[in-house]
């Protein structure tokens, strides 16, 4: 749930006054909440080093299923399994096995997933891009400014590439592509400097 800050910052990019509570009463709070979850779990869904985990063990329960979580945006079968015994998606809630047409899974599976996080629980950069971005559609869909909308535009441009900027950061990701659970040197530009 986006916070009474986010909240504010949208509603005053498109000249609205700031709210004091978290109140779902108010249309334009209840408005703004819900751009703002929605341009959350669209960013979530893209999957970034901050919510995705890679061989995710899923153990099947009693029935020999696999539940799986609502905070599961994704889940796809790990590519260490080279067999591709199994073509996993998302059915009901559950691990369902395309290839073989089934629900029934009778040993652990490693799957790559990505999480929905808490919006208190994302990278400063990721806010400033959800909040940025949500301005934006709020100046579309409630002033129908096309001025401050690309202003507003920009602005959500130059937060994604802050974004990508810590993703490449953090992810330490290599043209090799050097595979999960291994080890590599990523480029520091200091050592161009002590050649």
């Amino acid at each position: 749930m986006a916070t009474l800050e986010a909240v504010n910052d949208v509603l005053g990019a498109i000249g609205q006054s700031p709210i004091q509570s978290l109140d779902y009463a108010n249309p334009e709070f209840s408005y703004v909440n819900n751009l703002i979850n929605e341009t959350n779990r669209d960013l979530q869904n893209e999957g970034w080093v901050w919510n995705r985990e890679q061989y995710y063990p899923l153990n099947p329960d009693e029935n020999n299923e696999i539940p799986l979580s609502p905070t599961m945006l994704r889940v796809d079968i790990s590519d260490g399994q080279v067999w591709r015994t199994t073509d996993v998606v998302r059915r009901q809630d559950k691990l369902y096995d395309k290839l073989n047409h089934s629900y029934f899974f009778y040993q652990q599976v490693y799957c790559d997933i990505v999480w929905l996080l808490d919006y208190d629980d994302l990278p400063g950069a990721a806010k400033r891009y959800i909040i940025a971005h949500s301005k934006t559609r709020a100046a579309m869909q409630l002033i129908t400014n096309p001025d401050l909308t690309q202003l507003l535009s920009r602005d959500a441009q130059l937060a994604r590439a802050t974004l990508m900027e810590y993703e490449c950061n953090q992810g330490d990701y290599t043209w090799q592509g050097t595979p999960y659970g291994t080890v590599h040197t990523p480029y520091q530009p200091y050592q161009t400097l002590v050649r």
